[in-house]
């Protein structure tokens, strides 16, 4: 079930891109990629998927809005994990899928965390690689959170983004910045740039996502918020961690974070924050049957 086959999709904000695999009428898992990655992400997955007979999955991988080649939000509109769950259940909606599992990594990890809290009648299962739930902002940091985001915001328009004179500089730049082998590093560049013209005969490739993505997030849940949330996500859970942890989600806290699910269960295993792109052995040997069992696709 290589994660090859390209499909678009028109959804309210623009059209949506991204990769798929599997068959129709198979359980349908919908891949949520992390910040600034793509569908790509899920292409080592995918892949080991293939090699350990796990082909009964209808595994649909869309590049978020802002990424990879998927569209932009329209100006003056911001990027957030709320708004991201309208898009999640546009993309399911224009899939024709009522129902459908998630399977996401940070970012679409925490996306997929609110869309199964909020919307537990549509999400039969949900394998969170890496994150879970939102992170937390103390509330003496809002106002200062929300300063900061504005004037970022303010500032942003008008700046131009880096061109490269080829791929290469921008595939050693992900390799460095995500700690990513060269092969992981080189899937998410060659999904995640775009050629431009240049001054005369010059061109390159610039990134393609929006850079409004990089801009700070003006509004974070409260730690009480988070549990609460994660509390509220109704269906099947598993969360997979890499150890060490990353320091935005130390332990214990995450593994608290994971306690609070109703029906979830957790596993830790050696790696970094890529590891479904870096291990996808491991990682899919962690997953098993997880999105095979009690699943019903509607007919």
């Amino acid at each position: 079930m290589a994660l090859t086959r390209g499909f678009e999709l028109d959804i309210p904000i623009g059209r949506i891109s991204g990769l798929r695999s599997g068959e129709p009428g198979a359980p349908r898992v919908l891949a949520l990629h992390g910040w600034l990655d793509n569908a790509a992400s899920f292409v080592p997955l995918a892949a080991e998927f293939e090699r350990t007979g796990l082909h009964g999955i209808d595994l649909v991988a869309p590049d978020l809005p802002g990424h990879g080649r998927s569209a932009h939000l329209p100006p003056g509109a911001d990027y957030s994990f709320a708004g991201a769950v309208h898009s999640v259940l546009d993309i399911a909606d224009a899939l024709g899928w009522e129902r459908f599992a998630l399977l996401g990594h940070s970012m679409g990890a925490g996306i997929a965390s609110l869309v199964a809290a909020g919307c537990p009648h549509r999400v039969e299962r949900l394998l969170a690689i890496e994150a879970l739930g939102a992170l937390p902002e103390a509330p003496e940091n809002t106002a200062r959170r929300l300063r900061d985001a504005v004037a970022a915001t303010r500032a942003l328009p008008g700046k131009r983004l880096r061109v490269f004179p080829d791929i290469e500089p921008a595939v050693r730049a992900r390799m460095h910045a995500n700690v990513l082998g060269e092969a992981s590093a080189r899937l998410l560049v060659e999904r995640g740039m775009r050629a431009v013209q240049g001054d005369g005969a010059a061109g390159g490739y610039e990134w393609s996502s929006d850079p409004r993505l990089t801009l700070p997030t003006m509004v974070r849940m409260t730690e009480a918020q988070v549990r609460n949330l994660i509390a509220g996500i109704e269906c099947p859970a598993r969360v997979i961690y890499a150890d060490p942890p990353q320091p935005y989600l130390p332990e214990p806290l995450r593994s608290e974070h994971a306690a609070l699910l109703p029906h979830g269960e957790r596993v830790v295993l050696p790696g970094g924050h890529h590891l479904h792109m870096e291990d996808p052995r491991a990682v899919a040997a962690a997953i098993g049957d997880f999105f095979l069992r009690q699943a019903h696709p509607d007919p």
